[in-house]
Order: structure tokens, then C-alpha cells, then sequence
């Protein structure tokens, strides 16, 4: 991947987990070369949910490994140690989500890896982190969720209005995970910036950091005394509709798109009396705006929304199903999905990277690396 913004950089990933699995990803959708060092039973991501139905192989693993190369790296024997410190020594950034106590076993403590190599940026991402009272406790998606707050606010919205009584949940997939991932890979690059500075850097990233700071708003109205919940925690209008054939959700904080959704709407007499002008006001009736929105959405399919309030200035988005979005013009347009390839040799879209880069169009695409590809080429 010459050219790529990361190219040159060697990355080393030992990831139990999506957190510092999808950190690696997008170190590799910029041009890394990020290589796993795998148990020799594979990673446990491997055998993950959900699975690709004509291949069942993971299909998250997939999405997380794609572009990356495999080493199996066994640190329970001494051949796998002396691997690993060779690895180490080569490398610019480790990835590592080892549990605290288990880090000297394996070689990876931090003063071990120091010693090895000082101008390595070793990134540790834990459930909690590794230091404080929590270092050593484990924890899955919805445990992690919670302990970051953002699953106490949810069910919320036009959610909670369909099922009031149902309990708090988590969000689909691997949310926190994903947080965690982004804050590592932003963590590890900001310490690769100044490494001609200041030599090597540890970067210790918490799982419920990174969902606590999803939820920066919530804390904010904490400080100030409110304390949100997922039964008010809402637009005062506007959120989720149903309209013809889907769902859209619907924004206007500003003046200017509330007078733009008046517009879409038809300029209803009920929208433009005169008390709406105030946006007190129209928060006090925000449940009889709604109300009114509602019943006019129903009457319409959501793409003909969407135009007709681009074209307005009004935030509307659409819910689309995934097969939708991978063929999506917007999406094509900013070229987001590159071809790729399954362990198994079947070809799948894969999306790139969240971000784009304005002078550098990222590559994407690759392939899933089989289990220890790197040693068969070596000895082949």
C-alpha cells in the first residue's frame, strides 16, 4: 500500500478482542502494515458471531482482519517468546489487549517491551484499563456499555414510545468496542507523532473511557444537576419517524431549519402561527409538533423526505437496511466500500474506513489473512 498515509509503519496486534482488533483496522486502512500474532489455535475472534451463511466463517473477523498478515506467535513456549521479541524489535506500534496479570507470562510488560525496543509505542486496551482497582476485571459489550452509562439512556425515543416498559439494553454489534478501537488507534498515532521527541510512549486505553465519552453531554447536564434517563431522553421534537414505507429521523435546532421543515411539510396553518416563531415555545409543544409530523410522514416514502428536504436544508436522514447502503449513490460517490477478500477465496465488500483522506484515496480492500500466512511464505 505505498502512498498510504501510514505507509512504512509496522504495527504488531495481539487482540483477544473487537476493541484492539478494530484498532489494527484502521491503522491498516491508512496503510500500516499490521501484522497479528496469533495463539496457534488462531484468534478467538475467528470463531466470533455473526457468520458469513455461504462460507460460515466470521464475518466479523472478516471485517476486522481484512488487510492485515498472521503470524502465529505461541508466548507459552520459548520459540513463540523469541518471536515476539523479534517482532518487537522491528516494530512500531504494539497493539495489546493481554490481561495485566498475564503480561509477564507472555513477554509483553511494558518495562520487558521497553527494554526491547524504546522507540515502540505499546498501546494496551483493557475492559478498564491497566491501572486502578478495575485492571484485572474482565467484561463483555453490554457489561461495558453499562459501566460507560450510555445503556442506562437506552431505550429512548420514539424506542421508548413503542416499548415503554422493555428494559435497558445494549446497542447492536460491538459499539463500545468500536469507541474503544478509535480512541486507541487516535492514541497511538498521536505517540508516533512526537517519537523522534520523546522516545516511546505507553498508551493505557479503558473500554469504559471510551463509552463514558460517547456520553460527554449526559455528564455535562450531570454537572449542572440533571440527571438524564432514557424515559426524557429525547428532542423536545423532532427524532425518529415512521413515514410510508421506513423510518427517517428528523433534526432542527436552528431557526432556520425549523422554518425549512415548515416548508417540507406544506406550510401547515398550524405550523406557522405565530407562538412557533419562538423556539421556547415550540419546545413547550414539542409532543403536539410531533404529533403533526407524525401524521404527515405516514403519507410519504422516505426518499421522496430525503430529496425534497436536502433541497430544503432540513436534517433528515434515512434508515436503510445494509444491502442498501452498500449500493447507496452517496456511498458510492465517496468510493467508502473496496472489493475484498474471504479466507475461503470468495470475494465481499468491505467498508474502507470511516474517515477519508482529501489528497490520499485510501486503498481498502485486501484480503483475510489465513492462519500463520506469513511462516508458510517464509518457508515456501
Amino acid at each position: 500500500m505505498s502512498g498510504q498515509p501510514l505507509s512504512g509503519c509496522r504495527v504488531l496486534e495481539r487482540s483477544r478482542t473487537a476493541a484492539s482488533a478494530y484498532a489494527g483496522r484502521l491503522l491498516a486502512a491508512m496503510g500500516a502494515t499490521v501484522i497479528m500474532l496469533e495463539p496457534s489455535g488462531g484468534s478467538r475472534l475467528r470463531r466470533a458471531a455473526p457468520f458469513v451463511e455461504e462460507t460460515g466463517e466470521s464475518a466479523l473477523f472478516a471485517y476486522l482482519s481484512v488487510g492485515k498478515r498472521s503470524i502465529v506467535c505461541d508466548t507459552d513456549t520459548a520459540e513463540g517468546q523469541e518471536l515476539l521479541q523479534q517482532e518487537l524489535r522491528e516494530a512500531d506500534i504494539l497493539i495489546d489487549d493481554t490481561p495485566v496479570k498475564s503480561r509477564a507470562a507472555h513477554g509483553v510488560d511494558p518495562e520487558v517491551v521497553k527494554q526491547i525496543n524504546d522507540r515502540l509505542i505499546h498501546v494496551s486496551v483493557l475492559p478498564f484499563g491497566a491501572t486502578g482497582p478495575k485492571a484485572d476485571w474482565d467484561g463483555e459489550e453490554i457489561n461495558l456499555l453499562h459501566a460507560g452509562g450510555e445503556g442506562y439512556l437506552l431505550p429512548n425515543g420514539l424506542s421508548t414510545e413503542l416499548f415503554p416498559d422493555r428494559p435497558p439494553l445494549k446497542i447492536y454489534g460491538n459499539f463500545g468496542s468500536y469507541q474503544a478501537g478509535c480512541m486507541a488507534a487516535l492514541g497511538a498515532l498521536s505517540a508516533w507523532w512526537v517519537v523522534d521527541q520523546v522516545g516511546g510512549q505507553y498508551v493505557d486505553v479503558s473500554v469504559q473511557d471510551a463509552v463514558l465519552a460517547v456520553g460527554a453531554f449526559a455528564l455535562q447536564r450531570l454537572g449542572d444537576g440533571s440527571l438524564e434517563h432514557r424515559l426524557q431522553r429525547s428532542f423536545k421534537y423532532g427524532g425518529v419517524f415512521e413515514t410510508q414505507d421506513g423510518y427517517i429521523e428528523l433534526l432542527t435546532l436552528e431557526d432556520r431549519q425549523w422554518a425549512s421543515l415548515v416548508q417540507l411539510l406544506g406550510a401547515p396553518a398550524w405550523a406557522t402561527e405565530p407562538e412557533f416563531s419562538d423556539p421556547l415555545e415550540r419546545s413547550k409543544r414539542g409532543a403536539e409538533i410531533n404529533e403533526k409530523i407524525r401524521g404527515w410522514m405516514r403519507q410519504h416514502p422516505s426518499d421522496e423526505i430525503v430529496d425534497k428536504a436536502q433541497q430544503l436544508g432540513v436534517p433528515v436522514g434515512k434508515y436503510r437496511p445494509p444491502a442498501e447502503v452498500v449500493q447507496g449513490e452517496h456511498e458510492r460517490a465517496r468510493q467508502l466500500f473496496a472489493a475484498g477478500t474471504l479466507a475461503g477465496g470468495q470475494s465481499a465488500l468491505f467498508l474502507k474506513a470511516p474517515f477519508q483522506f482529501r489528497c490520499t484515496p485510501l486503498q481498502g480492500g485486501g484480503q483475510v489473512p489465513e492462519l500463520n500466512e506469513l511462516a508458510q511464505e517464509a518457508s515456501s
